[in-house]
């Protein structure tokens, strides 16, 4: 049987990271690829991957290059391409900067892996998968951003260290663009399937869904010289998994909703079904007027953020 191919394109810390916990768990065989300026830095992190695999008992084979032409034929194209976020550097702030990296990335694609599905990472998100669908001209479905994942594997966390308890024993949701604005769904977080508005009362809950969404910027703040890659990374090769696998997950992604929740053609944080396909299908919630009213004040700040982009690519 033939190994799924997953290329991963960036080989920072998001990357790298990735390529890790995707080999570990032999999703496949990996490409990392980075830009030809950085020499052989690619090839150097996946021979030192490949020598941990008779440590670790997997047996992923892992490329490094800095050309496109290892990459051909790609089941899944994973993009953490692009400058990371600095301390005071709002996801905004990397809006011209990682759209023309982001578009440059996507052309390749285009060319060289034509039937992928393409998992975004780069910074502003939601703006970053829009310019990605953009250029590639793939169906929507093959397109998707990774958010959801990383944004609810946050929350959850915060949620076991208030309570005390094991983070497997939660299930929750968090919908929206992928920043200030994300929604948290109190309807759809339970913990050993009690709700947790039973177990936290609303002030503390709320401030710590305002710790969910300052989870990037805490990290930032307390590393000083970079951004998150462990959690970002793990939460994109479970995306990974879920494709290479065909495990038809129900998890939160950015998914390009047109019709769906009245959104208009634009990529928000959503509950899917992902497998083989990419986004099979689009879970449509019935939302309290508090969560509708949330929800669309976040579909507006996409919106917003989308239009700065291409206002900046016009320019």
């Amino acid at each position: 049987m033939r190994r799924a191919k997953i290329s991963i394109v960036g080989a920072g810390n998001v990357g790298a990271t990735c390529a890790h916990w995707c080999a570990a768990a032999e999703l496949g065989d990996i490409v990392l690829l980075d830009i030809p300026q950085t020499e052989d830095m690619p090839k150097g992190k996946a021979l030192d991957l490949m020598q941990s695999s008779p440590i670790m008992g997997f047996d992923s084979q892992i490329t490094g290059t800095t050309s496109y032409d290892d990459t051909r034929d790609s089941d899944v194209v994973v993009v953490t391409a692009g400058i990371a976020r600095k301390p005071g550097m709002s996801r905004d702030d990397l809006l011209s900067t990682n759209a023309k990296i982001v578009g440059s990335v996507s052309e390749q694609i285009k060319q060289s892996s034509p039937n992928a599905v393409v998992i975004l990472v780069s910074n502003p998100l939601d703006a970053m998968v829009q310019r990605a669908l953009q250029v590639t001209g793939f169906p929507p479905n093959r397109v998707i951003g990774q958010a959801g994942v990383l944004d609810t594997a946050r929350y959850r966390t915060f949620l076991a260290m208030e309570l005390g308890v094991s983070v497997e024993d939660i299930s929750a949701l968090l919908m929206g663009g992928h920043g200030d604005t994300m929604v948290p769904m109190p309807s759809c977080t339970c913990v050993g399937g009690i709700p947790v508005t039973q177990l936290i009362d609303p002030k503390r809950l709320e401030e710590i869904v305002d710790r969910t969404r300052k989870g990037g910027a805490e990290i930032v703040g307390l590393l000083k010289t970079g951004s998150a890659y462990y959690a970002p990374a793990a939460a994109t090769a479970q995306m990974v998994e879920a494709i290479v696998r065909d495990k038809k997950r129900l998890i939160p992604c950015a998914a390009y909703c047109d019709k769906e929740y009245g959104v208009g053609g634009y990529y928000v944080g959503v509950p899917v079904i992902l497998g083989s396909a990419g986004v099979e299908k689009i879970v449509e919630l019935t939302l309290s007027e508090q969560e509708t009213a949330d929800f669309q004040n976040s579909v507006r700040a996409v919106k917003e953020l989308v239009a700065a982009m291409e206002q900046l690519l016009s320019a």
